[in-house]
């Protein structure tokens, strides 16, 4: 077993190594643009007709006479025309890794002169088994995102120096009653994007807001969501004039903020995909204001530019990250800014161990986006604050002129900090920086420091005095050397701590303090620890002691409020919880627990109408798994039982029968096209009891109920099993389909 565990091994290495030699490799063809007509299917049908047409520029230097195309394993290419002339193809598969292939189809023609551009038209058939994130298709919306593979392109997005990015042209024929998006300008249905990009487009049913010329498409009467919108359009406006100042002036694109059920955080061209729940919320959370903020940054960085060559994650999503974060900080806060730069530090940290060097490392790696948009925002921060804000800006709008942008033209134009960039880009991370205990002595307080990193650093120490004086002083420490750095008072110093603004990446931030206080770099870990242990009393003192640095970082603060509750203190529970719900921008997760434990904690002093709104509130927010179950479980305690809709009570007497007879037909039939295909499928065939009664229905938008309800399961292995679950019921014409289970907890 070990031989062919080792053999397997070897032959995985190969392909990841093979593949990604191939994908640094110089390329040959460039896409100039893309024209695409797609048609949706209609009904139950699951085929995506389209026809793409290519220009393609021969950018190898020497003549060419293949193009190999990238496109979704299940696309049928069915023919190939090259100038209007028929072309011979074939088909293979290409391994990416182990979970992921494409198709490759290799285009053969008459040699092609350098710099000769080439139109190729693809005509193609898509079938999309079931829905995802990245590619769904139903009788009520549609969604085709760039990593479906969905349509064809010479360089993928798993190429080490850049995916084919272009001016896309795109119509959508789409089923009556959908409403087609995409980036550009609409005209008559046809989408036109200057910029460059990669195509997509999302279809459905939206009410469509117009706000300070942005348009937002919110769900089909989603009370309240008129707000929100306002809210969002405000947000993606300023965030956008506030990169035009580092970046310089704005490219002219419709801007759009699209809600979807799937693919949130997705954008391109200036337009944004959002979280449908975003529009029930009580404010903007923090994830969904990094991505507005750092969509208004890509408008220049890939698309306004183009961002291509070794490294180019790290200015595409890098920069942009890094310029999203500098926007938080003028619109909330530095407070607030420091809780995201905290977040972004934690990300990177779970993968700083086994990353590579920024500059070749490749999108094939599976922590490929975690390093190149953490590490490096903190890279260019590093950089901006050591020369300037101001100089930093005028030379990447320097650097921008052409319309072109890389890593290797910004590593020459800030060649004065060559050692440092160097450092960042080139290896990977190795630092650590240590900070002794305070050695008191005659009117002074010396504090030993230690450099593991291979790169000097210039970064600011703080101490705090035992009257709560907070004394900062710079030092330098030489690489992988030891330094001190002296305080000259007569008062006794408790704690100090080095790199206090945390610019550098390293391998561990916990002991950056000292006495050491947590032995996890991720404070929400260290609160966390204690609270699932039931040790309530030591989660407590531990939330308290990290809000002292971090008093803006909510998930904590909730932390430190269930400690509370759970040691029936409910009105200081009370305070924590409503001084989450007052934070500027609190991540969605602490909105739904504040309300969770603001319910419990009314239920607590049986102020039963006020815990059921808030109950209520944290089953809108939609954020967690476990928020939403606990307030789901305690809205039942409170024994509410309003009326249900006639027609939800006839779908589910019709899916207890479907289910119980074993009628895989009845039951398909009764389910969204694409959706919960293994679950439909686990029903079907394998049941002898299967009972649903609904005990709530909560009404998400025109188009939407999330039903809740006791179940009584029996399947044919198994004993009698009960418990709760939540549906997801959609409108498809005047009827309902389930189109997701959000919880089955049935045991």
């Amino acid at each position: 077993m070990k031989i062919i565990g080792l053999a397997a091994f070897v032959i995985l290495t190969f392909q990841l190594t093979s593949y990604s030699q191939a994908g640094s490799a110089a390329a040959t063809w460039q896409v100039q643009k893309y024209d695409l007509d797609v048609t949706l299917p209609q009904e139950a049908s699951r085929v995506v007709t389209v026809r793409a047409l290519l220009s393609v520029k021969n950018i190898s230097g020497k003549p060419a006479s293949t193009l190999t195309l990238r496109i979704a394993p299940s696309a049928e290419v069915t023919a190939v025309r090259i100038n209007e002339g028929t072309a011979d193809f074939t088909k293979n598969e290409e391994k990416i890794n182990a979970a992921t292939n494409l198709q490759r189809v290799a285009v053969r023609f008459a040699s092609m002169a350098p710099d000769a551009v080439v139109s190729a038209a693809i005509d193609y058939k898509l079938t999309l088994k079931d829905n995802s994130a990245l590619s769904a298709v139903s009788p009520t919306a549609a969604q085709l995102l760039p990593l479906s593979f969905w349509y064809p392109t010479p360089n993928s997005w798993f190429f080490a120096r850049g995916a084919d990015t272009a001016p896309v042209r795109l119509k959508v024929n789409a089923p009556a009653g959908q409403t087609v998006v995409a980036p550009g300008t609409d005209t008559a249905g046809v989408f036109d994007q200057k910029l460059l990009g990669q195509p997509f487009f999302l279809a459905g049913n939206w009410d469509v807001l117009n706000q300070n010329g942005i348009a937002v498409y919110t769900p089909k009467g989603s009370a309240g969501a008129e707000k929100r919108a306002a809210e969002l359009a405000a947000l993606f406006s300023d965030a956008k004039s506030f990169a035009a100042g580092i970046l310089g002036k704005a490219p002219e694109v419709p801007l759009r903020i699209v809600a979807s059920r799937r693919g949130a955080g997705f954008s391109s061209g200036g337009m944004v995909v959002v979280d449908e729940a975003v529009f029930r919320r009580s404010k903007i959370d923090s994830l969904t204001a990094m991505n507005i903020a750092e969509a208004a940054a890509k408008l220049w960085l890939s698309n306004a530019v183009a961002v291509k060559g070794d490294g180019h994650g790290v200015i595409s999503e890098g920069l942009s990250r890094y310029i999203a974060t500098q926007f938080i900080e003028s619109k909330f806060g530095k407070d607030v800014a420091d809780v995201e730069r905290l977040r972004q530090r934690n990300a990177y940290a779970a993968v700083s161990r086994r990353d590579q060097p920024m500059a070749t490392v490749a999108p094939i790696e599976d922590f490929y986006y975690t390093e190149v948009a953490n590490k490096g925002a903190m890279a260019w921060r590093l950089l901006a604050k050591r020369i300037g804000a101001a100089e930093f800006a005028k030379t990447l709008q320097a650097n921008m002129q052409d319309a072109d942008l890389n890593v290797a033209e910004l590593r020459a134009a800030f060649s004065a900090n060559k050692e440092l960039l160097d450092y960042l880009f080139d290896q990977v991370t190795d630092m650590n920086l240590l900070v002794g205990l305070p050695q008191a002595g005659s009117a002074e307080t010396k504090v030993a420091l230690r450099n593991l990193g291979a790169t000097d650093v210039a970064v600011d120490i703080a101490a705090t005095t035992a009257n709560g004086e907070r004394l900062v002083t710079p030092a330098t420490i030489k690489a992988t050397n030891l330094g001190e750095v002296v305080f000259r008072t007569p008062q006794k110093i408790v704690r100090v701590e080095v790199d206090v603004d945390k610019l550098y990446p390293q391998t561990d931030y916990s002991d950056d303090i000292a006495p050491r206080e947590t032995t996890d770099s991720d404070p929400l870990l260290a609160a966390k620890r204690p609270f699932d242990k039931q040790e309530y009393i030591k989660a407590e003192a531990t939330s308290r002691m990290l809000l002292r640095d971090y008093p803006r970082l909510d998930d904590v603060r909730i932390l430190l409020g269930r400690s509370l509750l759970a040691q029936n203190k409910l009105a200081e529970a009370e305070r924590e919880f409503r001084a989450v719900l007052d934070e500027k921008l609190p991540t969605a997760r602490s909105l739904a627990w504040a309300n969770v434990g603001l319910a419990e904690s009314a239920a607590r002093a049986n102020q039963n109408e006020a815990a059921l709104q808030f109950a209520e509130t944290a089953i809108r927010t939609d954020a967690e798994y476990g928020a939403s179950l606990a307030a789901r479980n305690l809205r039942s305690r409170l024994g509410q039982t309003p009326a249900v809709d006639a027609a939800v009570r006839t779908f589910f007497a019709d899916f207890d029968k479907a289910a119980a007879s074993n009628r895989k037909a009845d039951l398909d039939a009764l389910v969204m096209p694409g959706e919960v295909t293994r679950f439909a499928s686990g029903v079907s065939g394998s049941t002898e009891t299967w009972q649903t009664q609904i005990r709530h229905v909560d009404r998400i938008d025109a188009n939407t109920l999330l039903v809740e309800a006791n179940m009584t399961v029996k399947l044919l292995t198994k004993e009698t099993e009960t418990g709760i679950a939540v549906y997801r019921l959609t409108r498809a014409g005047t009827g309902w389909k389930l189109s997701a289970v959000e919880m089955f907890e049935v045991r």
